[in-house]
């Protein structure tokens, strides 16, 4: 296999400040992805989407087109099937 040169695997959560990422604690950058899906619930569902993957397991695309219609409130989800 070959290696790509140039890309590291990130080890820490990051969060953008002023324009630049800093490493985070886990708890900070969740509390920042919480505070940024309220903001969306806010402005109202046509505000928010998600794309799952059709390569995904059911599991997992059950579990985003639920989050995303009973918290989030819109039907917004699509997972790409037809590709």
């Amino acid at each position: 296999m070959r290696k790509q040169q140039g890309y590291k695997r990130l080890t820490e959560p990051m969060i953008r400040e002023n324009g630049a990422l800093r490493v985070a604690t886990w708890e900070e950058a969740l509390q920042k992805a919480a505070e940024g899906f309220a903001k969306a619930q806010k402005q109202g569902p046509q505000s928010f989407g998600v794309f799952s993957c059709s390569k995904a397991s059911n599991e997992m695309n059950f579990a985003a087109q639920k989050f995303t219609r009973q918290i989030m409130g819109t039907n917004n989800i699509d997972s790409c099937n037809r590709t």
